[in-house]
């Protein structure tokens, strides 16, 4: 088996095989939800194919939908001076994990079309026509995520970007002050 059908097919089978119920998952990935709700920023950087070592900073403001389990980044990231908008949506349906990143791939983004969520991160497949990838998103403590894109490069998962954000809520940082 080669090492991108390896990749797919360890998806697939979290995806399917997630080990819990449904009411333990959907309790577990609503948790994780929640703790991207907030404000955040911090920088990024390309770190493969023709804009390699591009660095950004991003800022966004996590959501969750209501009476859904999902979730939602929105904001922009800052290159010098040039601005461009950025999203991410996803939400749980029948058939597992869907949604958009940017304006998916009928647009200039991808659209996510499947995913799993585990402890403090959550990996997500993502497609736009042959152009196949995964985007992760890991807590490290409530006040850092790390997120990271990758996509598939003949028979490999490559990383191409990547960012680290920090909370930025002003009531995790009136919260520190009042004590």
């Amino acid at each position: 088996m080669s090492p991108r059908n390896l990749a797919l097919f360890s998806l697939a089978a979290a995806l399917a095989f997630g080990g819990a119920s449904p009411a333990a998952a959907s309790d577990r990935e609503r948790l994780f939800f929640k703790q991207i709700e907030g404000a955040w920023s911090g920088p990024g950087e390309i770190v493969a194919g023709k804009y390699k070592g591009t660095k950004f900073v991003c800022n966004f403001a996590g959501s969750t939908p209501e009476q859904k389990i999902g979730m939602a980044l929105d904001g922009g990231c800052r290159v010098g001076v040039f601005n461009q908008e950025m999203s991410a949506k996803v939400e749980r349906h029948r058939a597992g994990f869907r949604g958009t990143f940017l304006d998916g791939a009928g647009g200039k983004g991808m659209d996510v079309v499947g995913g799993t969520v585990k402890g403090e991160y959550a990996v997500f497949a993502i497609h736009r026509n042959s152009l196949t990838g995964a985007m992760r998103a890991q807590l490290s403590g409530k006040d850092t995520m790390n997120v990271t894109i990758s996509v598939h490069v003949d028979e490999e998962l490559v990383p191409v970007i990547g960012m680290t954000l920090k909370r930025v809520d002003p009531k995790t940082v009136s919260a520190i002050t009042a004590n």
